[in-house]
């Protein structure tokens, strides 16, 4: 199956930023979308405090909205945290799951996320998945070892083309201004597109999504696309400026 059979997706995850006076990026983005054929999905994944408010404008511009976590448990007493349901009660569609800062800062395991990708399609979602080796892995040689295993360890139970999407992001590249090469993109990419045949079975992988994500920026957005195996993006802090998000997706325009 040909690459051009996936559709891409461009994801912008905002993390902690943003309040209500965010929303007129939103807006402004339907507004720049207005009547552009694109050639991939959009996505926001705003904080929680904003999910009900930027689905309703991102709905009207065909802009999908995900949130940045989910719990595993359809309910019960977790002070804090919430629910898959509840995201999608927000009028999300999706939800990122194991990205690194939840890995590192809160200490998420492969099983945690897991479980919350499981949750996630419970709940009717798609799960955004990451996967990500710090840099003292990549500098150990460890680096298609480690995607592996987080692969293995993170994917749901069943994952679809229509509720899955795995997103690499090299640890040492969010937010640091640093990127790995496109050799080494392609390459990351490739081992992840044959692990996935070996786990989830050739016919099934082959329409499963990779994005890449890392100090992704409008000015290298079309190289990184261009990688082999790269269906699409997952966004940080570009994402939070409609006019850099846009010179993104413009890679698919």
């Amino acid at each position: 199956m040909a690459k051009a059979v996936r559709r891409a997706l461009v994801a912008g995850n905002w993390k902690m930023n943003g309040a209500t006076a965010q929303l007129k990026e939103v807006r402004l983005l339907a507004q720049m979308l207005e009547g552009v054929r694109l050639n991939c999905d959009v996505a926001v994944c705003p904080p929680f405090t904003l999910l009900s408010a930027v689905s309703r404008v991102a709905a009207k511009a065909g802009i999908a909205t995900g949130a940045q976590d989910c719990h595993a448990e359809a309910s019960g007493a977790f002070t804090g945290d919430v629910a898959a349901e509840m995201v999608k009660d927000c009028g999300a569609s999706l939800v990122i799951v194991g990205h690194s800062e939840r890995r590192t800062l809160h200490g998420e395991t492969d099983a945690v996320v897991k479980a919350k990708a499981d949750a996630a399609h419970r709940a009717g979602l798609t799960a955004i998945v990451c996967l990500g080796e710090t840099l003292e892995e990549r500098k150990a040689g460890r680096t298609l070892d480690v995607v592996s295993r987080q692969l293995e360890g993170s994917l749901p139970s069943v994952a679809l083309p229509a509720d899955t999407v795995i997103a690499y992001e090299p640890v040492w590249a969010i937010g640091t201004g640093l990127t790995p090469t496109l050799k080494e993109v392609a390459e990351v990419h490739g081992h992840l597109r044959a692990e996935l045949a070996r786990i989830a079975g050739g016919q099934r992988s082959r329409g499963l999504r990779l994005l890449y994500g890392g100090s992704v920026k409008p000015a290298n957005a079309a190289e990184l696309m261009a990688a082999g195996d790269v269906d699409g993006a997952l966004v940080g802090g570009a994402s939070l400026k409609a006019s850099d998000f846009l010179g993104i997706i413009k890679a698919y325009m």
